[in-house]
């Protein structure tokens, strides 16, 4: 009886580390140090979906979602959440090395400019005389002519201020600069921690709402992770899908697993932060028609001309060289429901 349930021991042991063996490790990086809007990742870890997919995920910190496109290529990671519109910046010299979005999670931009309601900045024509905080190099900041263009509004007229981005909003409290270009996201709740009512006393001009119609952020992968192991790449979208359609029904859900991850986070701020990032940027009709992380082409295309025209880029990619569904879901399990609680 004790040679047979070694002999059963022995088995298990050896097939379990078969399974292990078999187990494919993928490098992740965030966009920016830990926050709510990141959870569907770390309820995909926390739960076991990456591992029933045969995925090992380490996470780590980014260091902005424009970043996340550089440390793929540079080899350090293999996938991450990031700026759809870096990689099109990237894509348009350096097509072979630049990573491929595989799931769009952000379909509104948040690229916006932000005033004070006190300032008499009503509309984009207003913009005109007054003086713009910008951190240089940001996608708001560079995308700026190109909504001035599309507004009929003349940038001779429009000052922009260089600053760090961490300046932004405490010079607008102050009233050194007359309004920021800002990631909505980001700055909504730099207001909040600063005692601010970002609701009440600030007005936002959404770069999406003024002719600027971009996409954002998703879940990207690098050429050689989709070239030698398309696999893995199917299941780490189809883990995140899963763990970000939970997490649109019970927001505390994801929170426990952000706070897994990172138990030094401002809970009460992250799970704002996630909030917003449903009702501003994953939620919208064009979500509700295609299904989460999908695209249409066609808005792809007049989005990528944004970015060409943007950045001065030389050479314009195209759709399918940014964005492949291919590893995406079924339709019917993309069908997302957000419900706040």
């Amino acid at each position: 009886m004790l040679k047979v349930l070694t002999a059963g021991l022995v088995a298990t042991v050896m097939m379990t580390g078969v399974a292990l063996a078999q187990e494919t490790t993928i490098r992740f990086t965030l966009g920016w140090k830990t926050q709510g809007s990141d959870a569907a990742f770390f309820l995909a870890k926390d739960k076991g979906y990456f591992k029933e997919e045969g995925l090992n995920v380490t996470i780590d910190q980014g260091e902005g979602s424009g970043a996340t496109v550089t440390r793929i290529m540079g080899g350090a990671y293999d996938a991450g959440f990031g700026d759809v519109n870096a990689i099109i910046q990237n894509s348009s010299t350096r097509p072979e090395d630049a990573p491929v979005m595989v799931y769009m999670m952000w379909n509104q931009p948040p690229f916006a400019v932000v005033t004070k309601t006190t300032s008499g900045i009503e509309k984009p024509e207003d913009f005109q005389g007054r003086t713009l905080g910008g951190a240089q190099g940001t996608p708001t900041t560079r995308l700026l002519p190109v909504f001035a263009k599309k507004n009929g509004l003349d940038m001779s007229k429009i000052n922009v201020s260089n600053m760090a981005p961490n300046l932004q909003e405490p010079m607008m409290i102050r009233g050194d600069i007359d309004g920021a270009l800002v990631f909505n996201i980001t700055s909504y709740f730099n207001l909040v921690l600063n005692r601010q009512d970002p609701d009440k006393d600030y007005r936002w001009f959404q770069f999406g709402d003024f002719g600027l119609d971009l996409y954002s952020n998703g879940l990207m992968v690098s050429r050689k992770l989709i070239k030698e192991n398309p696999k893995a790449v199917a299941g780490l979208v189809r883990a995140t899908n899963r763990a970000l359609m939970e997490i649109a029904g019970d927001q505390d859900l994801g929170m426990k697993a952000a706070v897994n991850f990172d138990n030094l986070i401002n809970v009460e701020v992250e799970k704002r932060r996630l909030q917003f990032s449903f009702e501003k940027l994953i939620v919208s009709d064009e979500m509700k028609e295609i299904g989460v992380g999908d695209i249409k082409d066609d808005r792809m295309a007049r989005a990528i001309g944004f970015v060409v025209e943007g950045y001065d880029l030389k050479r314009t990619p195209t759709p399918a060289e940014i964005f492949s569904r291919e590893f995406l879901p079924a339709r019917g399990e993309r069908n997302l429901v957000y419900t706040k609680n």
